[in-house]
Parts: structure tokens; C-alpha cells; sequence
């Protein structure tokens, strides 16, 4: 059957979701708990005490095969274990709790690595190689970026020219900032041919004249390994051209769309492995003859983590269901496993793209506190704090910067409305409609009342912002284009848009239900983040309008900011004490 409750990438803005038709990690089930599990102990066991190596990769990778967690992703017929995308959003989410070092070098192999091979190989492809990849026999690297190309791909200098028997094209260029390229077996190669048409290869590392540069000096992730990869006229057989010719950009742009969503999973890993060593920090640390978790300044700290952490974990598993049952809905229309994993993960792009800026964001809040949480101990190599700072810092520069995500995502959500794939007129137009009234005086009643209320008005702020901003470029008073700060004012609205819908639905549809903690501590965490959530819609908001609009028109704007931005003030001094002290008495990260 068909789901028919399943929303379009980008409509969360402009219709309703069910609670109980999201998934969330209270959902897992007990094969989901084994593997996940699994995934846990491998790290513990393995990749924490040695995942911070160079000359461990290639043995944890190997390790990490032997569990079949190369493979997890991967459909059975290439040796893989095939498994379904929530299980494999715990997977991610235990890899994402070991070092940063070994995060990359997973990622790198198992995301862009493995999947341009998978949605764009040909049979012939996917079965010479596929199975060595899933099985550690191999590992892949990813070459896109050289030193004049990097957020813009097609920018690239690297050439492939045909020879004159027709059976090779011989490829001639630079790489840079390349993971996994120390060590990698295969590269996954993007060159233009005759110097214009951008096109993949695949190209086995042992061809000659491939030579490589030194191991980068990073500030982070030092176990992984970053080179530069030359290319001197390297033979590649036309057989292992990737895709079509000419159409490079859609493999190197649709690889990045699930690479984003795993980055952003990974971080929120991240986020809760920080957010409890800060926790037994904390309890641990004595000054003034008490446990530095006494004190209201620490407790501050450790519930805004919890709470961060909170939100991003909603989000998480509602975008890995939602890929989940789009797959399951494009099988059951006919579409091959390959095309409808690449294809769901194309349809909720601007999903992927909200998930990697929070996540990477979010991670870096809750290590940047970790480090203040421990001090001067903090600063030292000797506590893992040192470490995670610096090795966080990447998640918001790789798989396509913040920066980059942002525009991205409000281009891609106007040009869906411009399609009609999403209607955002009719909604936009009854915003308008509503500036002209007086708002309700009736007051939200029931549990979550305030939260469902204020993420309609939420929903309203947001569409009025883009519909003004969107006019006024089809008015031609504006040109989107190079008005860059308002598109990531979008952006950064349709992420708050999204993570307060993802928490309020995750605590819906698990009230009254067997949870972790007490429900005061998530009715804490959900006051606290959407009455944050609400200063920050009005600044972004009124940032954005005043940047474009002025006089009468601004200021009726302003007022639907006012309007739009009414959830009540609440005292979250004492919801952040709530929520810290439950997780003080756990010892841990535990909701």
C-alpha cells in the first residue's frame, strides 16, 4: 500500500504532521536494539582507544567490516546487509560517539565512497566493486575538491581526455582536502572531458601515475587521513566512466543530499557522548567542598546540552523515517532499491541539509561547554575535551559548508513552489489575509496547546517573510541572488520551523508513555527551547524584513512579527534545573 500520509521534502512548512505517523528512538525495536548495540560495544571496545590513529584506520575499518557495519547500508546483492534506514540512523549515531578521526574515515568510505557507485554505477560496476567496499577489502575516497574548486564544483580543473585507440581517457589534474586518501584503494573521481563536460570515474588507486601528497596538518581530526592526489595522464578504461557524461554534478550533488543527513546524525552522537563525559565531569570536580553540579552556572550548562541534544535526536530519527517510507513508497511503485534510495534522499535534500547545519552546530555548542565545564582541564590533551573541540570544528566547513547549506535550502524550497510540487501560495496568501484581522483572544487549551499554537504562528512568520522576499524579486525590486544574508535568514527559519515541530511531535506522541525520565523534565525541555526558539524567530525574522522592506510595508511586517512571536514567558531558571538535576542523579546523558 502506498503511504499516503507521507508529507513532500520541504512541505513541513505548509501542512500538518500527525505524531503518531513520525518515527522517533522510543520507537526502536529488539532487532534495532542488538545491532545497535553492536555498533556500541565496537566503539567502546575498539574505536575509542585507537580510532584517534592514523595506523589504525585500516584495521578498524577492517574490524567494522567483519561486523557488517560497512555494509549495513548496502543492498544484499553487493554483500551488504541491507538494512532498513532507522537502523542505520543507530549505527551512525553509536560510530558518531567515537573520535572524530575515525567518524571521517567511516563516512568518507561508506557515504560518498560507496553510494556514487550504488545510484549511478552500472551492474558491471556495482558488482566488481561494491563487494569489496561492503566487505573492508577496499576502502574509497571521494575527489571532488582541488585548490580552485571547492563549494564550486563545476569550477574544476582536472581534465580527461579520450586516446586515440578510444579505450582510455587519461586524466590530468590536482585533488585537495582528500579523506581516506592515504590508505584508499579507489577514488571516486570527477574531471571534465575535452576540459568542458564534468563527468565521474572511477579510478583504482594502483594506476600509474597516480601519486599523493603528505598528510595534512590539521588543526583536528588528525587519525584521518587528508591528501592531495595527483593525477599525470592516468589510464582510465572508458568502462569505468560513472553515469552519463556530462552529468558529474548530479552524482556529486545527490551523494552529498544523505552524506549531509549521516554528518548531522553522527553529530547528534557527538552531542550526547559530550554532553555525559561533561555530566560525570561535573559530579566529579569538587570546589568550594562541593561537586562543581551544584552549582547553578554548571546546571545551566548541562540542560542547555540536554536540550540541544533533545531537539537534534527528534529530528534526526523523524528525517531518517521520512527517507525510510519514501524508499518503501518509490519499491512499491516499481523503482529498483538503488534509484529509490537516491531518489527519497533527493526529495528531502532541504530535510538533509536542516540536519547537517544543526547537527554540526549544536555539536559545536555542546563541546565548546564541555571544554568550559572542565575548565582548565578543558584546555589540556590529556582530557578528551581538548579533542572533541578540535575535531568538531570540520562538521560545519565539509560535506558542503553551513553557508552553502543554507542558500540551498531556500532555493530549493522556492523552486518547488515555483514547480507547484509544494503550494506555498495559497498559504502565503492567508498570512496575508490574517495581517488584516484581529488576532484570537482565545486562549490554547490542552496539553502542548501554547507549543501547537505558537508553531503555527511560527509556520505564518516564515511564510510571510519568503512570500515578501519572493514578491519582491518577481516585482523585480529584489534580486535573491546576491542577497545572500536573506536567503540564510530563510534558511535559519525553516530549521527552527523544523526542529520545534520535530520535538513537539516526538513528546506528543510519547506522553504518558514509558520514557526515561519523569514528564516535568521533557515539559522543561520543551518550554525552554520553544520560548528560546521564539527570540530567535523575532531577530532573524525583523532582521530579514529590514533588510529588504521599508516604511508602511515594514512596518505592517513588523507588526506580524509581533503577532507571530507570542508564546508566553516562562521561567527556564528553573527548567533548566529541573532538566540538569534529573540528568546530575542519572550520572549520564540519559533521556
Amino acid at each position: 500500500m502506498i503511504d499516503q500520509d507521507l508529507i513532500r521534502g520541504g512541505a513541513f512548512l505548509v501542512e500538518e504532521s500527525e505524531a503518531d505517523g513520525i518515527y522517533t528512538p522510543e520507537d526502536i525495536n529488539e532487532e534495532q536494539q542488538m545491532i545497535r548495540n553492536m555498533a556500541r560495544d565496537f566503539v567502546q571496545a575498539e574505536v575509542l582507544k585507537r580510532g584517534h590513529l592514523l595506523n589504525e584506520q585500516v584495521s578498524l575499518m577492517k574490524q567494522a567490516a567483519e561486523l557488517g557495519l560497512l555494509g549495513a547500508h548496502m543492498p544484499e546483492a553487493y554483500d551488504g546487509m541491507q538494512l532498513d534506514m532507522n537502523t542505520g540512523t543507530f549505527i551512525y549515531e553509536e560510530i558518531g560517539k567515537s573520535c572524530g578521526s575515525f567518524n571521517t574515515t567511516f563516512a568518507a568510505h561508506t557515504g560518498i565512497g560507496m553510494l556514487p557507485i550504488l545510484y549511478f554505477g552500472t551492474e558491471q560496476q556495482k558488482q566488481t566493486y561494491l563487494p569489496k567496499l561492503a566487505n573492508g577489502e577496499w576502502i574509497a575516497a571521494y575527489c571532488l575538491t582541488e585548490p580552485g574548486s571547492g563549494s564550486d564544483a563545476l569550477a574544476a580543473k582536472t581534465r580527461a581526455d579520450l586516446t586515440d585507440d578510444g579505450k582510455h581517457y587519461l586524466l590530468n589534474g590536482q585533488k585537495m582536502w582528500i579523506s581516506n586518501a592515504g590508505f584508499a584503494n579507489l577514488f571516486i573521481v570527477f574531471a571534465k572531458i575535452d576540459g568542458e563536460k564534468f563527468t565521474g570515474f572511477i579510478v583504482e588507486a594502483d594506476r600509474e601515475g597516480i601519486t599523493l601528497g603528505e598528510e595534512e596538518k590539521k588543526m583536528g581530526i588528525k587519525g584521518s587521513s587528508t591528501r592531495q592526489v595527483f593525477f599525470e595522464n592516468t589510464k582510465v578504461p572508458t568502462e569505468n566512466i560513472l553515469g552519463e557524461i556530462g552529468r558529474g554534478h548530479l552524482i556529486a550533488f545527490n551523494a552529498l543530499n544523505i552524506g549531509r543527513f549521516k554528518l548531522g546524525n553522527m553529530a547528534m552522537g557527538g552531542c550526547k557522548r559530550a554532553a555525559s563525559t561533561s555530566i560525570r565531569y561535573a559530579n566529579e570536580r569538587v570546589q568550594f567542598k562541593q561537586p562543581i553540579s551544584n552549582f547553578g552556572a554548571i546546571q545551566a550548562k548541562i540542560a542547555q546540552q540536554a536540550i540541544q541534544t533533545y531537539v537534534l535526536e527528534s529530528a534526526v530519527y523523524r528525517v531518517s523515517d521520512l527517507l525510510q517510507r519514501q524508499k518503501e513508497a518509490l519499491v512499491q511503485q516499481g523503482e529498483s532499491l538503488e534509484q529509490a534510495l537516491l531518489k527519497s534522499a533527493e526529495e528531502y535534500a532541504i530535510e538533509c541539509a536542516c540536519i547537517k547545519i544543526a547537527g554540526s552546530e549544536f555539536l559545536d555548542f555542546v563541546v565548546d561547554e564541555m571544554v568550559q565545564i572542565h575548565g582548565g582541564y578543558g584546555f589540556s590533551e590529556e582530557y578528551p575535551a581538548a579533542e572533541a573541540y578540535r575535531d568538531q570544528r570540520i562538521n560545519r566547513i565539509y560535506e558542503g559548508t553551513n553557508e552553502i547549506n543554507r542558500m540551498l535550502m531556500v532555493n530549493m524550497l522556492l523552486k518547488r513552489a515555483t514547480k507547484g510540487t509544494i503550494d506555498m501560495v495559497g498559504p502565503a496568501w492567508e498570512v496575508q489575509k490574517a495581517l488584516t484581522k484581529m488576532p484570537s483572544l482565545d486562549k490554547p487549551t490542552g496539553t502542548f496547546g501554547e507549543e501547537k499554537k505558537v508553531l503555527k504562528d511560527f509556520k505564518q512568520l516564515t511564510l510571510m517573510v519568503l512570500g515578501a522576499a519572493a514578491k519582491m524579486q518577481m516585482d523585480e525590486e529584489l534580486d535573491l541572488r546576491n542577497e545572500q544574508e536573506i536567503l540564510m535568514h530563510g534558511a535559519d527559519l525553516l530549521t527552527e520551523v523544523f526542529l520545534a515541530e520535530s520535538l513537539l511531535l516526538r513528546l506528543q506522541k510519547n506522553h504518558n508513555k514509558d520514557k526515561h525520565g519523569p514528564d516535568d523534565v521533557y515539559q522543561s525541555i520543551i518550554k525552554t527551547y520553544f520560548y528560546d526558539a521564539n527570540a530567535r524567530m523575532k531577530k532573524i525574522a525583523s532582521d530579514a524584513l529590514v533588510s529588504f522592506a521599508s516604511g508602511d510595508l515594514l512596518k505592517t511586517f513588523l507588526l506580524g512579527v509581533k503577532r507571530f512571536t507570542g508564546y508566553p514567558p516562562s521561567n527556564v531558571k528553573n527548567h533548566r534545573r529541573t532538566i540538569a538535576k534529573f540528568l546530575i542523579d542519572q550520572n549520564d546523558y540519559r533521556l
